[in-house]
């Protein structure tokens, strides 16, 4: 069983805003897939519960807003008796460029105050991420995670997202290291 964790803020005001890159891919993907997006809510997420390659997948979307997320992933890992090794985590990343991502078997938080929660909560910073790039403006960061993309940016975004469903396709038959390695890249 996997669990794939999309990060975001819920609410209308904060769609299409880059803190919620990992809600939006989590939406895209299961499209893609043709999984109908009824999220049924408990443990403080949003979840679908699907079968893909003949395993059981659980894709949430924390309702607890960005820097609580770690409460709604330890209650999905304590109930389905999941290890930290099955989690993958979709989250925005200031220090990648616009279009850019990065697959990371472990880290720092990097002062990503929903990752910083999740490490809180499981105890480890252990799990598999998915960083996907927002760039960054050094101004005013609070405000700029929160705002939203313009369409430029939404169509490069999209452009990206056709390459993140085969990824994510790839995530359920190829390791971690395997993974990696063929779509890591330097630049």
């Amino acid at each position: 069983m996997k669990l794939i964790v999309g990060l975001g803020n819920v609410g209308k005001e904060y769609e299409n805003t880059r803190h919620n890159m990992g809600f939006m891919l989590v939406d895209r993907y299961l499209e893609y897939k043709n999984i109908p997006l009824k999220f049924k809510e408990k443990f403080n997420a949003m979840y679908v519960e699907t079968t893909i390659n003949n395993e059981k997948v659980i894709f949430i979307k924390p309702t607890t807003y960005m820097n609580n997320s770690g409460i709604a992933v330890r209650a999905f890992l304590d109930f389905y008796k999941l290890d930290v090794q099955d989690v993958l985590v979709i989250s925005d990343d200031l220090d990648l460029d616009l279009g850019k991502f990065r697959l990371r078997r472990n880290g720092s938080s990097g002062g990503h105050n929903g990752l910083k929660s999740i490490i809180s909560h499981l105890g480890t910073d252990g799990f598999k991420r998915l960083r996907i790039g927002i760039s960054n403006d050094k101004d005013d960061v609070i405000n700029y995670v929160l705002s939203k993309f313009s369409k430029r940016e939404l169509n490069e975004i999209d452009t990206m997202f056709d390459t993140l469903v085969n990824v994510l396709d790839d995530y359920f038959v190829m390791d971690f290291t395997s993974l990696m390695s063929k779509y890591n890249r330097k630049g």
